[in-house]
């Protein structure tokens, strides 16, 4: 699956033939376009929003937008630039909701982990999940929720260049502003993040006491995890940096390296049924006047 953020588009003159034909009422064409790229919007949506639901009503807005204006690239830019500045002014705009809807400082957010209690793991019959993956989705659903205590432009420029790989040019050419300035602001979301890592956590920081073995049974207890229902733990993991591959962007501080490096380990999450959402968007009445599909 080539990462549509790397410097160079290997699927753009696919893409291209892609939107041609589903101009022409391709249905085909359209479905696979939609399947080439909306795992990536999802990725973006899921660490903008953090319930996996939420993500998902996300993901489908953007998908519609993008359907219902397809007629409208006329290939004055890439597709994927014109693709995802449609994704990424959409979750920069949008109405908040769920886990966002209340703003969250690191202060904040640091006093929520401190609250929780360090506890023995559960017993393995109590839970229907090994214990490894319960402490996974425990350090990843903590993770994901201190990119909540950036403001959105930040934790999207952190999403797009340290976690997706998105170059300085590619980044900036999404978002409108200048590979300087793009890097400029992946420098601050990064120092701010590593801050409060370096002070919090003991996946960075050796010192730090929290860990996440220590926090899972509590996590469990409090609700952030349900044993029945992982949201960042899938039984079959494609970790973001075998997908999106390695970041070729340098960063001096070792530590820092480091503490971006747990977010390229993160697995690059996909919506529940692909092709059931297509199905979905297809039986739009604003989808099905836009496009004539065969």
């Amino acid at each position: 699956m080539p990462n549509p953020f790397h410097e160079v588009a290997t699927d753009e003159a696919s893409d291209i033939e892609l939107v041609s034909r589903a101009n022409s009422g391709n249905r085909d064409a359209l479905e696979a376009l939609v399947l080439r790229h909306q795992a990536w919007i999802y990725n973006i949506a899921v660490r903008m929003v953090f319930h996996p639901q939420d993500a998902e009503e996300v993901t489908q807005e953007v998908l519609v937008k993008v359907i219902t204006k397809l007629g409208n690239f006329k290939g004055e830019s890439q597709f994927r630039t014109w693709l995802y500045r449609i994704a990424t002014n959409h979750v920069l705009n949008m109405k908040r909701r769920g886990a966002e809807a209340h703003e969250m400082t690191f202060a904040d957010y640091g006093a929520a982990i401190n609250s929780t209690p360090d506890l023995e793991l559960p017993d393995t019959n109590s839970v229907p999940v090994a214990l490894p993956i319960l402490i996974e989705e425990a350090k990843n659903s903590c993770t994901i929720g201190m990119l909540l205590c950036l403001d959105r432009k930040q934790r999207l420029i952190f999403i797009l260049g340290e976690i997706l790989g998105a170059t300085d040019t590619v980044g900036g050419e999404v978002l409108e502003m200048t590979p300087d300035n793009f890097r400029q602001c992946l420098s601050r979301a990064r120092r701010d993040l590593h801050n409060f890592m370096n002070n919090q956590c003991g996946l960075v920081n050796a010192n730090n006491p929290c860990r996440c073995p220590k926090k899972t049974r509590g996590f469990i207890q409090d609700g952030h995890i349900d044993p029945l229902q992982l949201m960042f733990a899938p039984e079959h993991v494609e970790r973001i940096r075998d997908v999106a591959g390695e970041t070729i962007r340098d960063i001096d501080d070792i530590v820092e390296r480091q503490h971006a490096a747990l977010y390229r380990e993160h697995p690059f999450l996909r919506p529940a049924d692909e092709i059931q959402w297509l199905r979905q968007i297809f039986q739009r009445d604003d989808v099905r006047t836009s496009l004539r599909l065969n």
